[in-house]
């Protein structure tokens, strides 16, 4: 199904692929307790394969929309996504749109209870963090019958539109801005790759510009939690006591990098001389630290504000056909103060 020709999914859709009629599908739907584990195993079953989602707002609106985007991303403790809010809120404030707000913890099963809430609701749009999803997920956006707007991620294959980077990309800007400064035995710090798919394809980027130049990861770690600068001491720490002779530190994010920085001017280390390091996401909070972390920013205001123009412009022309917009934004590299001037 095209972008052009999607409309919601309704009860009759549901019940001809369960084989029912379209009130015992409205009966399962609102749990109650008059219809048989088989048929309600049936229904609920091809209800979670077309991706159809009650509508809770049927027969109280002529519009069957309210002004309402969803905005589901993975956490706020994560300082990546208020400046992403940021950029979405700048755009949506000059319509009569509102952002509404889910939270999924990296965690595939919420999104998918978030999703199913917000799209009950029927919004104006969609926008979510990230391209993969559950198959459920997925099937939902794609029946869902409005905009739809990934963001922070172009590499993959999007339901609908998509705003964001090549993390992979990043992960080989930086590498080879490593390579280029004379760095050889590399460290690599960061979260757990399964729940971060972002941070796997910028660490797979990264080994894999290693690779062409015939370096290694000399050393690597992973940590679960919340991007602290506690954790980066103690990261890095542990690796150096481990691999003395490292002379480049990477880190998946800068508040770790930030922690990992805190740490050797603690220990008198000669930065960027002996040793560098680089971080991710160009955090402006970090702007006072006694030195200047190299990083990358990820584009994340103009993420929001581009996402939430796409979905804006189709509120404003719901009449107008629809075509997906993928736009791909360069990060942007800084050396800072902590990796060599080649």
């Amino acid at each position: 199904m095209s972008p052009n020709d999607r409309h919601p999914l309704t009860l009759r859709d549901v019940s001809e692929a369960a084989g029912v009629s379209e009130m015992t599908v409205s009966r399962v739907l609102r749990n109650k307790r008059d219809v048989s584990e088989g048929t309600r195993a049936r229904v609920l079953e091809a209800a979670r394969r077309l991706g159809y989602v009650p509508n809770r707002i049927a027969g109280a609106l002529a519009s069957q929309r309210v002004n309402l985007v969803a905005v589901i991303i993975p956490s706020m403790s994560n300082m990546v996504f208020p400046e992403v809010l940021t950029g979405i809120s700048q755009v949506l404030d000059e319509t009569g749109l509102q952002p509404v707000v889910g939270l999924t913890g990296y965690r595939p099963e919420k999104e998918e209870r978030v999703l199913y809430e917000m799209l009950s609701w029927r919004p104006a749009g969609v926008i979510i963090a990230g391209l993969e999803h559950s198959e459920a997920s997925r099937a939902m956006l794609a029946a869902s019958g409005i905009p739809v707007v990934e963001i922070m991620d172009v590499d993959g294959t999007p339901v609908d539109s998509v705003v964001g980077i090549s993390h992979r990309r990043a992960g080989r800007k930086m590498a080879q801005a490593i390579i280029r400064a004379g760095y050889r035995r590399i460290g690599f710090m960061g979260t757990k790759m399964p729940l971060d798919h972002r941070a796997r394809k910028r660490f797979e980027g990264f080994t894999e510009a290693l690779a062409k130049a015939g370096v290694e990861v000399a050393d690597q770690e992973f940590y679960s939690g919340g991007s602290a600068l506690a954790k980066g001491r103690e990261m890095t720490a542990g690796m150096l006591a481990r691999t003395p002779d490292l002379d480049f530190l990477y880190y998946s994010n800068d508040m770790i990098g930030a922690g990992g920085l805190l740490y050797l001017l603690e220990q008198g280390a000669d930065i960027p001389g002996s040793i560098g390091l680089a971080g991710f996401n160009g955090v402006d909070l970090l702007e006072g630290l006694p030195r200047k972390l190299a990083t990358m920013d990820a584009c994340r205001l103009e993420i929001g504000r581009k996402a939430a123009g796409i979905i804006a412009n189709h509120a404003a022309h719901p009449e107008a056909p629809r075509e997906p917009v993928h736009i791909a934004l360069e990060p942007r590299l800084s050396l800072g103060d902590t990796l060599r001037t080649p």
